[in-house]
């Protein structure tokens, strides 16, 4: 069935909520500049960085689903958190939960019944108790140790019923707290690259140019007396799109690639009466085998080249790779 719409009012009603949703947050980050937000953030911190368990968050509905992302946030980057649904602690769940853990709760109300009814068994145990709420007189601010206060002015919803805006704000001060954690533990790229393994991001935080450089008889090279066609020659036999031109203890001196052979021919040039050194670009860029492979990429990318030699401290070539070997390993 095909339902009818005035176009014009969509599309103003989205751009509006966008507007409502982006006004929330830069209030947000003003108040965060001044007390009792600011007081309230440095406190939540204070408590999570001296957390000798694990950081537990909840919540009720939308603020569920914020709070399930709020727990992946701050997992991926260095503080160890888990999701807990607050009707399912009433049924055992709690268990899990410890005095030397911080349970962040989040509820725009502060009211949502499932988690009040948690907290004064959370209080008995002894349990740091961070609400962020929409709320600063709702039961949850006023038993919480520290209560991050995010509320909206308004919901972006026409009915101004349905939780956008404020999860929104939920969302925003969640990320806030897990990146100013992640600065204050000195949480750097290795440690993103040991929580995230997987897939294209932990692919290019992991993978090292040893990892995938050609290496053996497949690193194209010469020497540097060598005649242009054998250079030619080995250039098609390894397939690279270059060779290297080395001396006698396998020292990088140049290279030569198939963009030089083209301007070797538009020049008109005797390829029978030229050595490899004679027509090698000296000083070429190298790189080294402990490097990442993306940083192979940002050199490509910046000196518009698509192969380069792998050398050792000594500037000897043991290895090689190009465009397609960082395509195949996923890096870029």
């Amino acid at each position: 069935m095909t339902v009818e719409f005035d176009s014009t009012q969509a599309l103003e009603l989205a751009r509006r909520t966008l507007q409502i949703e982006a006004a929330a947050v830069r209030a947000l980050a003003d108040r965060v500049s001044c007390a009792p937000l600011a007081e309230a953030l440095l406190a939540a911190m204070r408590h999570v960085l001296a957390c000798r368990g694990r950081v537990v968050v909840s919540g009720m509905g939308k603020s569920g689903h914020v709070a399930r992302k709020l727990a992946a946030t701050l997992a991926s980057t260095g503080t160890p958190a888990y999701f807990v649904h607050p009707a399912e602690a009433s049924h055992g769940d709690l268990g899990m939960v410890t005095a030397d853990d911080v349970f962040i709760a989040l509820s725009n109300s502060g009211e949502a019944e499932e988690l009040t009814r948690i907290v004064p068994l959370l209080k008995r145990l002894g349990t740091t108790l961070i609400a962020i709420t929409g709320r600063a007189d709702s039961t949850l601010a006023r038993l919480a140790d520290v209560t991050l206060d995010c509320a909206v002015e308004q919901e972006a919803c026409p009915l101004n019923l349905a939780p956008t805006a404020s999860t929104t704000a939920q969302l925003a001060l969640g990320d806030a707290l897990a990146v100013a954690l992640l600065d204050a533990r000195g949480f750097g790229p290795d440690d993103f690259a040991r929580t995230h393994p997987g897939g294209t991001l932990g692919r290019r935080l992991l993978t090292h140019v040893r990892d995938i450089m050609r290496v053996g008889d497949a690193v194209p090279r010469v020497p540097l007396d060598a005649p242009f066609a054998t250079a030619l020659l080995e250039m098609t036999r390894k397939g690279l799109g270059m060779t290297a031109v080395v001396d006698a203890e396998g020292v990088l001196h140049g290279v030569i690639t198939d963009g030089d052979l083209r301007r070797l021919l538009e020049r008109g040039a005797d390829l029978r009466e030229l050595s490899a050194g004679a027509v090698m670009h000296q000083r070429p860029r190298t790189i080294e085998a402990q490097a990442l492979a993306v940083e192979a990429v940002q050199l490509m990318e910046q000196y518009r080249i698509t192969q380069i030699p792998v050398v050792d401290d000594a500037q000897r070539v043991i290895g090689a790779l190009n465009l397609h070997d960082l395509f195949a390993a996923k890096v870029m």
